[in-house]
């Protein structure tokens, strides 16, 4: 497995400009390597955020090859073998942006129900389950729970502890936890959604980044939300918990918790309930900059001694040597 060669992945997709594209395109077009060829335009459909065509792309590399690689140091210390499903960012965690620049050696083993293992699985020191929790994907988690058992090396992340951070799942796992309020979420079919007392937040079942997730305030609301989702007949639902602070702005810190210990990734400030990073325009604004910036300093000493408790409760509960999560601080703390 050491004659693999290295494809530029999404970390290294995100230091290029809309200039590159074109000659990265022609390079992937001149590889004579199928597999590698689909998978290099697999990522740079998904740095145009053309999903449909590099989801298409990566099927059709995965029809040539399992395994591809991408982050080759001359002198690895550590051989990371990552343990994906088909699917994209939202689907496993993106690894090659946490080695970056490192020392680490890292290679991708697409695991499918529908197909068996290679004959040969690359060498490696350490395997990641990389996979994320959803209906479309557990499947693929339960194999690799059997891979598990034959692998020689240790690995970071359980599928069953993975398959509890379903929505649904995790709600309960999380209750009564002092200084963590975590609110119920069920899984209902739409015929049942009226029988939650507003407001409420609702989204389909296996979405992510905030795709069909809507605040509901009123039946009408409801009835308008339902019309525009025909197509989905399951959805999440959980009670709205504000989380406004004094200033009117929403907070979103994003952690990591690590062997149980956290480390914040992100703080992310809006006018909107619903934070993502990317739209709520932290690198237009020197104050809300300035305000990740004190609280990414002084995370360790602050938030994060704050509410120890809480972050180890959550790290303790989940079980999973690495996870994420977003989480924010009401009014009352």
């Amino acid at each position: 497995m050491n004659n693999l060669v290295t494809v530029l992945s999404h970390c290294a997709m995100a230091r290029k400009t809309i200039t590159d594209i074109p000659q990265l395109v022609h390079d992937a077009a001149e590889d004579t390597n199928l597999g590698n060829m689909f998978m290099r335009m697999f990522y740079i459909a998904s740095a145009l955020d053309q999903n449909e065509l590099a989801l298409d792309m990566q099927a059709k590399a995965l029809e040539h090859s399992c395994i591809y690689r991408v982050n080759s140091p001359e002198n690895p210390k550590i051989r990371l073998l990552a343990l994906m499903g088909a699917g994209n960012m939202t689907d496993n965690t993106p690894l090659d942006f946490l080695i970056e620049h490192s020392d680490i050696q890292l290679d991708l083993l697409y695991i499918s129900p529908e197909k068996d293992l290679p004959n040969a699985i690359p060498n490696h020191d350490v395997a990641f389950v990389a996979l994320g929790e959803s209906d479309k994907n557990n499947p693929t988690l339960k194999k690799i729970a059997d891979l598990l058992l034959l692998l020689p090396r240790p690995y970071i992340n359980h599928p069953e502890d993975i398959m509890n951070c379903a929505r649904h799942k995790i709600a309960p796992i999380l209750q009564n936890v002092p200084g963590l309020l975590m609110p119920q979420t069920h899984c209902i079919r739409r015929n049942q959604l009226d029988e939650f007392t507003f407001p409420i937040t609702v989204r389909p079942i296996d979405t992510h980044g905030g795709k069909g997730l809507e605040k509901i305030n009123n039946a009408d609301e409801l009835s308008f939300y339902l019309e525009n989702y025909v197509e989905n007949d399951e959805f999440y639902v959980s009670e709205f918990v504000e989380y406004i602070s004094r200033d009117k702005c929403y907070r979103k810190l994003r952690i990591a918790l690590i062997d149980r210990k956290p480390f914040i990734c992100h703080l992310a400030i809006s006018e909107n309930w619903m934070v993502h990073y990317n739209s709520s325009g932290m690198e237009l604004n020197e104050h809300k900059r300035a305000e990740e910036q004190a609280v990414m300093e002084n995370f360790d000493d602050d938030f994060a001694a704050r509410h120890h408790e809480a972050l180890f409760a959550i790290a303790d509960k989940l079980n999973l040597d690495y996870v994420v999560i977003d989480c924010a601080e009401t009014q009352d703390g």
